[in-house]
């Protein structure tokens, strides 16, 4: 049971960290809270579905029509709405809220209220540490950790990277040594909707698919980046590998856990923030920063 805990939390953990990483992101560089974030997840699984099972195409053009379609409607989101709205918090918390309740709608529309999965891309398994653990997801597995560290290249290595670390520190002083504030909040943008695809591609085989999938993972990012201190990278990261193996002990050791995962991991949240206000690693009384 120790290694199925092990193999199954890493997973989930590496899910919800791409998420949150995006997440965090596009708030530590444009001070937005994106409640939209996680419906593009949703679009991007039902991407999936339509483009594997209905069009028939392979694992790699399905991978990457989704997350292009899925980037491509993120950028348009954001030029045709919130960047209007960008500095007024309270509008574009509601804003996004009511974009991802349209995409919910859309994908009801299309679909129907059903419960849909898309085809596996990769059969069989393998066994590790004892454990059987299907190749879908090890696959899962391995692009979410290649994708986290492409965005942690792109972020320490890159002169990209160091423009958005310029304006998530401090936008004025960017602005006055020539960076586009307004490019690099729109650059933001569609890497964290990218990278919300990849989330979404990636555990459309192995996830229930229906229009309203993207509430619970919204929920638990939220717990997230709260937990791991808004708008810190390291943060984001380190707390969706405690909730997800918070998540992971509970189904696996308490009866009908699957049922309270999600009210236990939160309460683990509450409790950190009763000791630290600020969460792992925020900063108290200093603007939150990449």
């Amino acid at each position: 049971m120790f290694e199925a805990i092990l193999i199954n939390g890493a997973m989930l953990g590496g899910i919800y960290a791409l998420l949150a990483l995006g997440f965090s992101l596009i708030f530590g560089v444009a001070k937005i809270i994106n409640l939209a974030h996680t419906a593009f997840y949703m679009l991007a699984a039902y991407a999936i579905f339509t483009s594997a099972h209905l069009l028939g195409l392979s694992a790699i053009p399905s991978i990457a029509l989704s997350v292009v379609l899925t980037t491509l409607i993120g950028i348009g989101t954001y030029k045709l709405f919130i960047e209007r709205v960008r500095e007024h918090e309270t509008t574009v918390l509601i804003l996004t809220l009511a974009l991802a309740l349209v995409f919910q709608e859309c994908m009801l529309l299309a679909f129907g209220g059903h419960f849909l999965g898309a085809p596996s891309f990769v059969s069989g398994y393998v066994e590790l540490l004892g454990v059987r653990v299907s190749n879908q997801h090890l696959l899962t597995f391995g692009v979410v950790l290649a994708s986290l560290f492409g965005i942690w290249v792109l972020l320490s290595k890159s002169k990209l990277g160091i423009a958005i670390r310029a304006v998530a520190q401090d936008r004025e002083i960017a602005n006055l040594m020539g960076i586009n504030v307004g490019r690099m909040c729109l650059m933001t943008m569609a890497i964290a909707v990218a990278m919300a695809a990849i989330s979404g591609a990636m555990v459309a085989p192995i996830f229930v698919l229906e229009p309203r999938m993207w509430m619970y993972p919204l929920i638990m990012i939220l717990a997230v980046v709260v937990l791991g201190g808004l708008g810190s990278i390291k943060g984001s990261v380190a707390a969706a590998f405690i909730l997800a193996y918070t998540e992971t002990l509970v189904v696996f050791l308490v009866p009908v856990g699957s049922f309270i995962k999600g009210a236990v991991a939160l309460a683990v949240m509450v409790a950190v923030l009763l000791i630290r206000p600020e969460g792992l690693f925020g900063v108290a009384f200093e603007e939150e920063r990449l």
